[in-house]
């Protein structure tokens, strides 16, 4: 009977403890992440500042909106797990006609999936509120690099 009496408490501390884990984790990433590929050896435009505290954060955006791992057509990724750059799958570079590919092949294009994947939210915003400063042309997220015109 004695034991019983330590099993709640016990059951807080182990909880405490995980979500512990999960924030010290999460404050691990950088504030802000810059999206560049080293699967290109030049880039057209400059490379994207994604405010990753922010969109966590003040955005209130769920990890799993971003990080991904697929088994049986399902996104089995959690907070914890390890994070790897989004190239280390997505690792089909982008080639004139990409929307041409076939569609397991434009899954892998590592530039079809950043846009699909932030474009769609941010014109979601903008549909809903269109004062939102989500940016949805190339050149607010892409801003020119220093020497273009």
């Amino acid at each position: 009977m004695r034991g019983k009496h330590w099993f709640v408490p016990s059951v807080c501390i182990a909880a405490a403890l995980f979500v512990g884990a999960l924030i010290a984790v999460a404050a691990d990433a950088p504030d802000v992440i810059t999206m560049n590929s080293t699967l290109w050896p030049s880039h057209t435009k400059a490379n994207v500042q994604f405010t990753h505290k922010k969109h966590a954060e003040e955005y209130k955006i769920a990890c799993t909106e971003c990080h991904h791992k697929y088994e049986g057509g399902k996104n089995v990724w959690k907070q914890g797990d390890p994070v790897q750059k989004c190239q280390e799958c997505h690792n089909e570079p982008t080639i004139e006609g990409e929307k041409k590919l076939p569609p397991e092949q434009q899954k892998l294009n590592l530039k079809l999936a950043m846009h699909t994947n932030c474009q769609e939210c941010h014109k979601k915003l903008k549909a809903q509120n269109p004062q939102t400063a989500a940016p949805t042309t190339c050149v607010q997220c892409h801003p020119k690099k220093e020497g273009q015109s």
